[in-house]
This record gives structure tokens, sequence and C-alpha cells, in this order.
């Protein structure tokens, strides 16, 4: 079986949920370290500068290793917490969630805020474009170039069934054809080309990778 691993966003988003006269703007965006997802909090202070709360969640690292949250003023656990509690149930990672608040005048409560604060992630996700990881198998296939055009276009077809990637073709003295593929189709890949070719080619398999497959 694949292993699963948590998806990620491909581009920011930003999301404004109004309750009892408070402002939540949510901005999701995408990091590789916690050093990147300081600097975008630090933007947000920045741009917001006249807001009383600006609440952080932040999942980074292939497996998620990586989990910070903070309040920034609001109740104890009201704030952060449901927020990094939000990214980690939607199994997202390698995203800072930046939740600005002003305040409406009118107090929530520490079940109310719970509330904001998750539901301002959580609405803020739905409307992202989701990434999916995959550990995946690299394959090579070197054929000739006059069979080029031919197994590039059955490989393409292959590779959008069955959950594959396949790479631009690299001409040399023959034309490599590189795929990847998910562990569990690398058998079936085999077979395909087997009989495609009538058994006169066979794909090498390489390293395992992880690579990004939106949504």
């Amino acid at each position: 079986m694949d292993r699963a691993l948590p998806s990620t966003i491909a581009h920011p988003v930003d999301h404004e949920l109004l309750v009892k006269k408070s402002r939540f703007l949510t901005h999701l965006h995408p990091v590789a370290s916690v050093e990147e997802a300081d600097a975008v909090v630090a933007r947000r202070r920045k741009e917001h500068w006249d807001a009383r709360h600006h609440c952080v969640a932040l999942v980074v690292g292939t497996h998620s290793d990586q989990q910070r949250s903070t309040d920034d003023g609001e109740p104890s656990g009201t704030a952060g917490v449901p927020m990094l509690e939000v990214l980690r149930h939607r199994e997202v990672t390698d995203v800072v969630a930046v939740v600005t608040r002003y305040f409406g005048g009118v107090l929530l409560g520490a079940g109310g805020l719970v509330r904001a604060y998750s539901t301002a992630v959580s609405e803020a996700l739905d409307r992202a474009l989701l990434v999916r990881r995959r550990v995946l198998t690299q394959v090579h296939l070197d054929v000739p170039h006059a069979d080029a055009g031919r197994l590039d276009n059955m490989l393409r077809d292959w590779a959008a069934a069955h959950g594959a990637v396949l790479g631009e073709p690299q001409y040399g003295e023959v034309a490599r054809l590189t795929l990847l593929v998910p562990p569990s189709e690398v058998e079936g890949l085999t077979a395909e080309i087997a009989a495609t070719t009538s058994g006169a080619l066979a794909p090498v398999l390489g390293a395992q990778r992880i690579a990004d497959v939106p949504e």
C-alpha cells in the first residue's frame, strides 16, 4: 500500500469571517520552514498593525514534524490551539495560518472564540487548492528515437489513469522517458510496457521520492 502523507496548499488564501461584529481575517500561506512562517506572520502584523490580535498556527515538515501555535493575547487555548487542531484534522503541512482579529465590541466568551478561530481556518482551507504528496517510485525507460513518440503517448495515457507523473523526455543516443509511479502500480506498468513493445523494452526502477500532485 502506498504511504499517505499530509497534503499542502498550492497558493496563499485569504478569507474573512464576521462574528458578532468582530472581523477574523484568515491568511493561509504555504511555507517550507518555520523561518518562512515567521516572515509571513511578521508581514501580516505590519500590514494589519492596528488589529488587536494576530493568532498563529503552523505545521511544517513532510510528516508534520514541527507544529506551533500562539494565542497572541486571547485567553489561553481559545485561538492558536483550535487553529492548529484544524490543520491537524485536515491533514495539511508546510502551511502557516494567521488569523487577525479586529474586535467588534462584543465579548464572545471562551467557547465563542474557539468556534470563531477554528471556523475561520476551516473555511479558508475550504477555499484552498490542496496538493497531495505521495511517495512515488522513479522509473526510466530508454527507447529508440523512432518509437519515442508512440511510447510517450502510451505512457501519458497510462500515467493519467494510474496516478503517475510523466516527466519531459530527454534525448541523447536514445530517448529516455521518466515517470514517477505509485509503488503499487510498478508491476502493472512493467506488464504494460512489455505488452506494448512485445517484450523488447523493460523499465529500470530508481529511487523513491516525494512528489506533489494537485487534487
